[in-house]
């Protein structure tokens, strides 16, 4: 199991505006799906009221501390990332975190890859930005260009091959060719 940080930015690293994602690519929304089906994926209260349902085919985490947020079908609502952690520690599949800000901020000391999808675009007035410095520690391994110009690159963290900061030896990640 690896812990992954997945996100589109576009050229100033917006990832937001009024609560949303401000654009729309269908190849961008296809590359997510394909890349995390089959997984767990772990997203804010913010980011799950956006959605019009759980994402099939994924374990849904949410992580709030709202008390009206209950777990549901494939909706498991838990109040920290420790406890987050703890769900998936003996998990065969991937967590994927999938956003907003401040989840990926409460993750970023667990997160042992980045897929980062470079949006074409800067976004006027967006209001949510990923730090400058989130993928410090990180080295590019792999650029795909998908359709409607758009860019993915995947990060490791450079000390990867060892004991990640959850305690658990962690393989070398499989690459494509």
């Amino acid at each position: 199991m690896s812990i992954i940080g997945i996100v589109a930015v576009d050229r100033n690293l917006a990832i937001g505006k009024d609560g949303r994602l401000p654009w729309h690519y269908s190849a961008d929304m296809m590359f997510f799906k394909q890349t995390t089906i089959g997984n767990a994926v772990v997203m804010g209260r913010r980011t799950w009221l956006t959605l019009k349902g759980p994402l099939k085919d994924r374990q849904n985490i949410v992580l709030s501390r709202d008390p009206r947020l209950r777990s549901q079908d494939s909706v498991v609502v838990l109040s920290n990332v420790d406890s987050v952690l703890d769900l998936v520690k003996n998990d065969e599949r991937h967590l994927f975190v999938i956003g907003g800000a401040q989840v990926y901020e409460s993750f970023q000391p667990f997160i042992e890859r980045w897929i980062v999808t470079e949006v074409p675009l800067a976004v006027q007035g967006a209001d949510t930005f990923m730090p400058a410095n989130f993928l410090e520690g990180f080295e590019l391994y792999e650029l795909r260009q998908l359709d409607e110009g758009l860019r993915v690159k995947f990060y490791e963290r450079k000390a990867s091959f060892g004991v990640p900061p959850s305690g658990g030896i962690v393989s070398p990640p499989q690459r494509s060719a």
